[in-house]
C-alpha cells in the first residue's frame, strides 16, 4: 500500500504545485513545443497516478507474480465477486471502479470536445462555401467582412481564411507572413493538442493544473506557430501583422493569429530570446519522459518484485 499512498500524494501535490512551477519557467517562451509537451505530460501524469493507484490498490502484487494469466483471472474475479468477503474487498472494488471512472470520464470529455469542434467547423465550412471565395494566389478563402481577421479551420481539409478588412489593412508581405502562421497550425494539427488540454480541463474543471494547462497551451501554440512562420518570413513582418490583427475576434472553434496574446507576441518577435541549449533540451525531454512513465513504473514495482521473487523461487526448486 506504500505505492498507492505515494501515487495518491503525488497526484494531489502535482495538481496544485506543478502549475505554479511550470508557470514560473522562463524557458517556456524559448521552447514552446517542449513547454506544450511538459504541460500535457504533467496532466497525463496526474491522471495516470490516480488510475494506477486505483489498480495497485485493487490488484494484489502476488497476482502478477504468478503470471499474466493469473493477473487477468484476478481482475475477472475481482469484478465478479471481489477478494473474499472481508471489508478490504469492498475497498478494492471501489479503487478499481474509481480508476475506471477516471478513464471513462477523460475519454468521454475528449470525444465530446472533438465532436463538438468538428460539428462547428463543418457548419462554418458550409457557410464559407456559400459566402467566401478561394484566392489561388493567396491559397486562402477570402471572406467579405470589414473586421480584420485571419484564421484557419482545422480538419482533414483544413482551410485558411482571411477577410477583406485584413487584406485592406495589411501589406502583401505581412499577409504572406500571417498566412504562414495559420498554415503552421494546420500542418502541426494544433487543434488536436488543444483538444487534449481542453478535455483534461473539462474532465476535472476544479483541478488547478488542468485549468492552467488549457490557457498555457493556447498561448504556447500561438508562439509555436509564430516560430514556424519566422523560418520563412522576417519577424518584423509577423509582428506588424499581429499588431494589425490584435483586436480581431476569431471563432471559438478556429485558430487565429490575432487575439489577446498578440501584443505580447509582438514583443517576442521583435526581441527574440536565445533558443535552449542542447543540454537544456535534453533535460526537458527527460522531465517529460519521467512525467509520462513515472506513475506506471512506480505502480509496477510491487508486481515486478513479486514476479521476480516467484520465478527465482521456482528456479531454486528445480
Amino acid at each position: 500500500m506504500i505505492v498507492v499512498a505515494i501515487l495518491a500524494v503525488y497526484a494531489l501535490a502535482a495538481a496544485v504545485l506543478l502549475p505554479r512551477l511550470l508557470t514560473r519557467a522562463r524557458w517556456s517562451e524559448r521552447a514552446p513545443r517542449l513547454a506544450i509537451a511538459m504541460w500535457l505530460a504533467a496532466c497525463s501524469s496526474v491522471v495516470a497516478s490516480a488510475v494506477m493507484g486505483g489498480l495497485a490498490a485493487a490488484i494484489p502484487a502476488d497476482a502478477i507474480g504468478h503470471g499474466l494469466a493469473g493477473l487477468f483471472e484476478a481482475c475477472a474475479a475481482l469484478l465478479a465477486t471481489g477478494f473474499g468477503t472481508a471489508p478490504s474487498s469492498w475497498g478494492a472494488r471501489a479503487a478499481l471502479l474509481l480508476s475506471a471512472l477516471i478513464v471513462a470520464r477523460t475519454t468521454y470529455c475528449l470525444s465530446a470536445v472533438l465532436f463538438t469542434a468538428r460539428r462547428e467547423r463543418a457548419r462554418h465550412a458550409a457557410m464559407l462555401s456559400l459566402v467566401g471565395r478561394h484566392d489561388g494566389d493567396l491559397g486562402a478563402i477570402v471572406l467579405d467582412h470589414g473586421e480584420r481577421l485571419v484564421y484557419c479551420l482545422p480538419g482533414r481539409q483544413g482551410k485558411t481564411v482571411i477577410t477583406t478588412g485584413a487584406l485592406r489593412s495589411l501589406a502583401p508581405a505581412h499577409v504572406a507572413a500571417v498566412l504562414a502562421h495559420e498554415r503552421a497550425h494546420l500542418r502541426g494539427r494544433h487543434h488536436l493538442v488543444l483538444a487534449v488540454a481542453q478535455a483534461f480541463a473539462r474532465a476535472c474543471p476544479r483541478v488547478p493544473l488542468f485549468a492552467r494547462a488549457r490557457s498555457e497551451v493556447v498561448r504556447l501554440i500561438e508562439l509555436l506557430a509564430d516560430d514556424v512562420a519566422a523560418r520563412h518570413h522576417p519577424r518584423a513582418h509577423i509582428a506588424a501583422a499581429l499588431v494589425g490583427l490584435a483586436t480581431g475576434r476569431i471563432p471559438a472553434f478556429a485558430l487565429g493569429a490575432g487575439g489577446e496574446t498578440a501584443l505580447t507576441r509582438v514583443r517576442r518577435m521583435l526581441n527574440p530570446a536565445v533558443p535552449l541549449h542542447r543540454r537544456e533540451k535534453l533535460a526537458g525531454m527527460a522531465a517529460v519522459a519521467a512525467l509520462l512513465a513515472g506513475p506506471t513504473a512506480l505502480a509496477a514495482v510491487p508486481g515486478l518484485s513479486s514476479f521476480v521473487a516467484h520465478h527465482c523461487h521456482t528456479l531454486s526448486l528445480l
